[in-house]
């Protein structure tokens, strides 16, 4: 695949193929009332630790001629080039130049995508916990490369949702994801620590504790003095297992128990 015009291409397919998918969290939720259930991720080897950065998903997808998009985590918003980006969030403003530096990533055979929260400003109802001055900051915290792309833009569209859904995405393991961060000068989310997965606590109570422990506050405070974290995402070393930690559903949960007795 030596060249993928933008201005030929379905970017629906585009668009498909390089959302982020949904990650778990790592005790399984309650569709009834959202709270959490016993039931959670399993992980095996040593598990990284990062900071839940609560603001908004956006993703720089590079092609293989140099050309990107920038996108939401829903839709795209914005191609090399256009002289009017959808304004969405603040994302293009925020990842225009950052796009821009990331195209000595392009490759002739692949599709490489940049995953990065976009924060601060008025971007979230958090924002607050990050920013004074409404500042925007964003920090990586994924890699994938879609090798060979060409023949699964001629999948339709079920195809595409399907081999999404299914785990298709092949996304860089903790060491390859550092090391691309650190050659596109790119800053990720705060590495915390990496423990063994029998440390993790099975327990809700104990995954608590062990939030408040890790990041009673956040890592990565535009201005002023830190404000609260949103959780934790814990990642095998080659992100066979992913899951996400949020306070918010540790105290929803235990505050319901409370509530019972």
């Amino acid at each position: 695949m030596s060249r993928l015009d933008v201005r030929t291409v379905d970017l629906r397919k585009i668009n498909s193929l390089t959302k982020y998918p949904s990650i778990p969290t790592y005790h399984a939720l309650d569709p009834d009332n959202g709270g959490l259930l016993a039931e959670c991720v399993a992980f095996t080897g040593p598990v990284t630790l990062t900071e839940k950065v609560d603001g908004t998903n956006a993703r720089i997808v590079v092609l293989p001629d140099g050309a990107y998009l920038i996108g939401s985590r829903e839709e795209l918003l914005y191609a090399r080039g256009d002289l009017i980006g959808n304004p969405a969030l603040g994302i293009v403003d925020a990842l225009r130049d950052v796009a821009e530096r990331l195209t000595v990533a392009a490759a002739a055979d692949r599709i490489t995508v940049f995953y990065l929260e976009v924060y601060g400003g008025k971007v979230t109802a958090a924002s607050r916990q990050y920013t004074a001055e409404r500042r925007v900051g964003h920090r990586l915290f994924d890699v994938a490369v879609l090798d060979d792309p060409a023949p699964m833009l001629d999948w339709p569209a079920q195809r595409i949702s399907a081999w999404r859904d299914g785990g298709g995405q092949r996304f860089l393991g903790e060491a390859d994801l550092v090391g691309r961060a650190d050659a596109s000068g790119l800053a990720t989310v705060p590495r915390l620590a990496t423990v063994p997965a029998e440390e993790l606590p099975r327990d809700i109570e104990g995954m608590h504790t062990f939030l408040t422990g890790y990041l009673p506050r956040t890592l990565v405070a535009l201005d002023g003095p830190a404000g609260r974290s949103e959780g934790l995402v814990l990642r095998a070393a080659d992100r066979s297992a992913i899951a996400k930690a949020r306070f918010q559903d540790y105290e929803r949960t235990l505050k319901r128990r409370v509530t019972r007795r």
